[in-house]
């Protein structure tokens, strides 16, 4: 435990903030008011219902999650991440994932004390199968966790090679579909074919991140054999009757989705534009970019009052990396032009140094 780390969040006090995926738009005023309505029907007297019928409910029909499969939900992502690695943690056994990839793989289970397996993408953050096939025929492993798109690269891996990956693995494979809402592709029609499949979603994402409440879907018997490792009543009453009363009004979630798409397109060509950058494309609500001198833009920019996250100097492949959250476009907007100013002062400075 001293060698570990505690999970670090910045204070974002006073700035935009585009480090941490965050939807950022609010309810329409009228939609907060029937909220309000309902929060008040709320006995907080009571202990919630621990297995959340009714929020199930209502998320089979929102995720379209096939009939005859199992729900698990967790307070965020985390938390079914953890569930997933304390039942099958045992002396031998390890999880499997890619890198650069979603840190809490390798960080919960570093804290179970099983081993983890980092297999790198290719230099363009592609998934090598061979290399990936190898590696699960060595390792073995208990779990495999495929982050779809992938966190921090931001790009879905070819579908096929997860079904060869699905075909070889010999314990369960997650398939963390945490952006699917700016997808437009998953694995849950899957689900009913693959015995050993895992679809993870959370809520965050579609502008609930508030809530941490995180979703797994996969085989009834499996998800009864992990609800064993579930703490009672860890979803509270109030995140169930909110996400409820937010997934009824689906319309608004997905027009907010929608207006991020686009931004996310026109953010893209702008970092493009720019020949000293190289931006990734991406699926997810953000995007990656490399850029000289990572860490000094990136202080440039908080000094100018915007906060994106800072990838350099952590693994290799991220080098020189920052990633930014697509937010309004009044957000984006002052983000590029901070960028652009942030940039053209490097270059000042790069050629008085040469005089």
């Amino acid at each position: 435990m001293r060698a570990a780390s505690a999970y670090h969040v910045p204070d974002a006090s006073g700035m935009i903030k585009l480090d941490a995926m965050e939807n950022p738009f609010g309810w329409p005023a009228e939609m907060i008011a029937a909220w309000q309505a309902r929060l008040r029907e709320v006995e907080l007297n009571r202990y919630p219902d621990p297995h959340a019928r009714e929020l199930v409910a209502t998320l089979r029909t929102a995720m379209e999650i096939p009939a005859g499969a199992g729900v698990l939900l967790g307070n965020g992502s985390d938390e079914l991440i953890q569930m997933i690695i304390m039942a099958v943690a045992a002396p031998g056994r390890c999880v499997l994932s890619l890198e650069p990839g979603f840190v809490m793989y390798r960080i919960i289970s570093e804290l179970c004390g099983v081993d983890y397996v980092g297999v790198a993408l290719d230099e363009n953050f592609a998934l090598d199968l061979d290399v990936t096939l190898a590696a699960i025929a060595e390792r073995q492993p208990a779990v495999i966790f495929i982050a779809w798109p992938n966190n921090p690269t931001g790009n879905l891996f070819d579908a096929e090679a997860i079904e060869q990956i699905l075909a070889a693995a010999p314990g369960l494979v997650v398939v963390d579909e945490a952006y699917h809402v700016f997808a437009g592709r998953t694995f849950m029609p899957r689900l009913p074919y693959h015995p050993r499949l895992l679809v993870m979603r959370t809520v965050s994402k579609m502008g609930l991140a508030g809530l941490r409440l995180g979703l797994l879907a996969g085989d009834e018997a499996l998800i009864h054999e992990l609800d064993k490792v579930r703490l009672p009543y860890n979803i509270n009453v109030l995140t169930q009757v909110t996400a409820r009363f937010a997934l009824e009004h689906g319309a608004v979630l997905e027009e907010q989705a929608a207006t991020l798409r686009a931004e996310r397109a026109r953010v893209f060509d702008a970092l493009a534009r720019h020949p000293e950058l190289k931006a990734f494309p991406s699926d997810a609500n953000f995007i990656l970019f490399r850029t000289p001198a990572a860490t000094a833009i990136h202080g440039a920019l908080k000094e100018a009052g915007i906060l994106i996250k800072n990838l350099d100097g952590g693994a290799s492949a991220l080098r020189d990396c920052l990633r930014v959250t697509v937010g309004t476009r009044e957000e984006n907007d002052a983000f590029l032009a901070a960028l652009d100013g942030a940039l053209l002062a490097m270059h000042n400075e790069q050629e008085g140094a040469g005089t």
